[in-house]
């Protein structure tokens, strides 16, 4: 699958870098990161499937979302840095395990290569009672989200993919598909195999319950030569709540 992409800067000394977006995301989210991380090599941000601008799909898995990803590192004819957070990170990690040789390095942001029981669902209803054709500010869409969206946080993340400028409005993301994969995407295949023994950073927000000790033994069976970091302050939404501080140890860590 052709996924749409976002590129920032020009080759340079640096490998170039992907980045994957987390669930309900999008390449935008990442714009601000990406440019500031472009002034010495070429980056990439993509749309996952099922979101954006890129085409959807009745499948939502790590295997076939990997293979998306597979496709546009081998569309830059060498390997590339990934960077991944969330769904986006066990992508990324999929891809490392089982396409080795299309990542260099690899940084996981806020995720675990283990299954998790917390659901998004209540968020994919919430966004699945809003009619995108009423509305005619995001302001009032906003407002109608608040009735089952408290936090204005999430909100304002979920609206990014309010796209109310198409003909007719709708959601950038294939909710129905999404809701159905939800336990894939929380997930994570019990038959994955093999390892990446390339550096592996797994960077979490120091508030975030994501990555845990107990998680490990696990990341280093898959990961041997993994290293961990945190961000003071910072929970799962590690690059939107300090962006310097993600950005500053991000290029730490590709650098």
């Amino acid at each position: 699958m052709q996924l749409a992409q976002d590129s920032y800067g020009a080759a340079g000394a640096a490998p170039p870098l992907l980045i994957v977006h987390g669930l309900f995301g999008s390449a935008r989210n990442w714009g601000a990161i990406a440019k500031r991380l472009s002034n010495d090599r070429h980056v990439i941000a993509v749309d996952m499937r099922n979101h954006g601008s890129s085409p959807w799909a009745e499948s939502h898995d790590y295997p076939a979302m990997a293979a998306d990803l597979a496709e546009v590192v081998g569309a830059q004819g060498a390997p590339m840095d990934v960077l991944g957070h969330s769904m986006g990170g066990k992508a990324a990690m999929m891809l490392a395990l089982v396409r080795p040789d299309l990542v260099n390095r690899l940084l996981v942001a806020d995720i675990a290569p283990v299954a998790y029981t917390h659901s998004q669902s209540h968020l994919i209803a919430a966004m699945s009672r809003l009619d995108p054709a009423s509305f005619s500010a995001r302001s009032d869409a906003d407002a109608a989200l608040a009735e089952n969206v408290t936090d204005p946080g999430v909100r304002a993340f979920l609206l990014q993919s309010l796209d109310l400028r198409s003909t007719p409005p709708r959601w950038r993301l294939n909710l129905d598909v999404l809701d159905r994969e939800m336990d894939k995407i929380t997930g994570w295949p019990g038959s994955v195999q093999g390892e990446f023994n390339r550096p592996t950073l797994f960077l979490n927000g120091a508030k975030s319950d994501y990555v845990l000790p107990e998680h490990r033994p696990a990341i280093k069976v898959l990961f041997p030569n993994a290293k961990f970091a945190k961000i003071p302050n910072a929970g799962h939404w590690l690059h939107a709540e300090e962006p310097r501080a993600f950005e500053q140890t991000t290029r730490a860590w590709f650098d």
